[in-house]
């Protein structure tokens, strides 16, 4: 067990956390949430001594080990990649080392036997023997194939660095498992192999993920950071969001009966556990739910942004025609002959093993790139709204948000500062935060000011490039929404499992030598055996 007694930390005037209590049971997987800033990193670093409480303690059972995935991507580029692996077991690897030394020694004396005899049984109740080829085969199912074991770590590349760091967190069944966005640069199918590792895991997990499909598969309980305190609540990612969102509405109604509450509230939990049955989650986390105290169930006091994307007209038939499109970059062929007719009312994710494809294409779509061949059309109807991945050529004029947001104005209306105030009030730029400039924002602000943009554009066909990158789960959760619920014709690409399975009614996907265009749900698409051998074919 893990727990955190009376902790408080401050910088200067600004309290991070007051008087936080919580303990961390074995067997249970732990979502840390929080806006921006809220202090996520900062507690784990707490929790594994790399940071200093004001006051307070963390206590961890004696006996018991806490791994932790490193975040210095640098620090072990001179030792060997299994040898890394296996160095996240710190006293399994300092036996290892000292037996090394004893049986090196030419003077080998009667003391060094029983040292040697002493450590050896040490070494052999941590499974020690089977350590190799337990690091090994981490390292395989991350997706670090034999031939890398025994490189030294500066001659991976960063995604793989990162990769054999977790296969280090992971290493030898810690006791307290600490991971700080454990999934950043995995793809989809090491993603999954890592959902179903720590679905099976079991001692204590403590993780933070903008990953809400992961959240939702792995989390028992989510700590909700919100103004200093640190609040504890049964169940996922979502199971939180839509509980705190029913007990806020309950809140604002009052003529409902409190019998009548009570009521709805059983009724979405008992929803909410038969559809976890369907998932990756296990048996003993619906029961959770099942047994879950509703007192434990509150309205949030955490702000989302007020996205909606209107259409200024309705779009006609024709939406989007494709032919014969084609893009190199450096000689490398990322898209070729592509032909495509876009439906009114798709909502197509495009997705790729080479992001600079999706990008190019998007580029292309949006004007401010040209193909090598083909040509593309939009029905005579059409308005188009951009969301680019990289926004930075937007924010470099020194205008405040409010000046910066007028220039996307469509009415004189808009134009108006009481409209803009409130239209940027409503994206989470209040009052002061309304006239700082825009360029000294935040990656997560400015892509709200994008979004805001593309609000005021008013376009039938949205075009959205990564937008869920930089951005906070709250807002992540609203632009889900507000994709959901906007009535155009939607195109994007996206790395969140959960926005393109919840979103898109249709799958395609760009390859060198082709496209794969699939009318079906996202998680169907990913486990099609059929769909697998076709992309083996096309990225050969």
């Amino acid at each position: 067990m893990l727990s955190v007694s009376n902790l408080s930390l401050q910088f200067g005037k600004r309290v991070l956390f007051d008087e936080v209590n919580v303990k961390f049971v074995n067997g249970n997987c732990y979502g840390v949430i929080g806006a921006n800033g809220a202090g996520k990193s900062t507690f784990l670093k707490i929790l594994t001594g790399d940071q200093d409480p004001t006051t307070g303690r963390v206590d961890l059972e004696p006996g018991k080990r806490m791994a932790v995935l490193k975040q210095n991507h640098f620090e072990f580029d001179q030792i060997q990649v299994l040898q890394t692996v296996i160095m996240g077991h710190k006293r399994l690897y300092e036996i290892m080392v000292e037996k090394d030394a004893l049986y090196a020694k030419e003077d080998f004396s009667d003391e060094d036997g029983m040292k040697t005899a002493e450590l050896e049984g040490e070494f052999a109740d941590l499974e020690g023997w089977n350590a190799e080829t337990d690091a090994a085969s981490l390292l395989s199912n991350l997706g670090i194939d034999e031939s890398k074991h025994y490189l030294l770590m500066e001659e991976l590349s960063n995604d793989l660095k990162v990769r054999v760091l977790l296969a280090q967190a992971l290493f030898g069944n810690p006791d307290v498992l600490i991971l700080d966005e454990p999934t950043n640069d995995l793809d989809l199918k090491t993603i999954s192999w890592l959902e179903d590792f720590l679905l099976d895991f079991r001692n204590t997990v403590i993780v933070v993920s903008h990953d809400r499909h992961f959240l939702d598969t792995v989390c028992t309980h989510i700590c909700d950071i919100d103004f200093s305190k640190l609040n504890m609540f049964t169940g996922n990612y979502t199971f939180w969001y839509q509980s705190s969102q029913l007990a806020l509405r309950q809140r604002a109604d009052k003529n409902k009966k409190a019998e009548e509450k009570k009521k709805e509230l059983m009724e979405f939990i008992s929803r909410f556990s038969a559809n976890a049955a369907k998932s990756k989650q296990a048996t003993s986390r619906r029961k959770m739910l099942d047994n879950l105290d509703l007192e434990e169930i509150k309205p949030s006091s955490r702000r989302y942004p007020g996205i909606t994307f209107h259409q200024d007209r309705d779009a006609g038939n024709q939406i989007l025609s494709i032919e014969n499109l084609s893009k190199s970059t450096e000689g490398k062929i990322l898209f070729k002959d592509l032909y495509l007719t876009v439906n009114k009312g798709d909502k197509i994710a495009f997705i790729s093993r080479d992001s600079v494809a999706l990008t190019h294409f998007f580029e292309i779509l949006a004007g401010y790139m040209k193909p090598d061949t083909g040509n593309f059309t939009f029905g005579t109807t059409i308005t188009t709204a951009y969301l680019p991945n990289d926004n930075h050529h937007y924010f470099e004029a020194k205008l405040s948000l409010i000046d910066w947001l007028r220039q996307y104005a469509q009415t004189d209306e808009e134009r108006e500062e009481v409209y803009l105030r409130t239209f940027l009030g409503r994206m989470l730029f209040t009052g002061e935060e309304a006239i700082k400039m825009a360029t000294v924002l935040s990656g997560g602000e400015k892509v709200r000011c994008m979004l805001s943009k593309m609000m005021l554009a008013k376009g039938n066909l949205l075009l959205m490039d990564e937008p869920t990158n930089h951005l906070d789960l709250e807002s992540i959760t609203a632009l889900n929404n507000a994709m959901q619920e906007f009535q155009g014709t939607l195109l994007f690409t996206s790395h969140d499992h959960e926005l393109v399975s919840t979103v898109a009614n249709r799958i395609i996907e760009l390859t060198p030598n082709g496209i794969i265009d699939k009318m079906m749900p996202y998680d169907d698409y990913l486990s099609d055996d059929k769909i697998a051998q076709i992309q083996n074919e096309l990225y050969a």
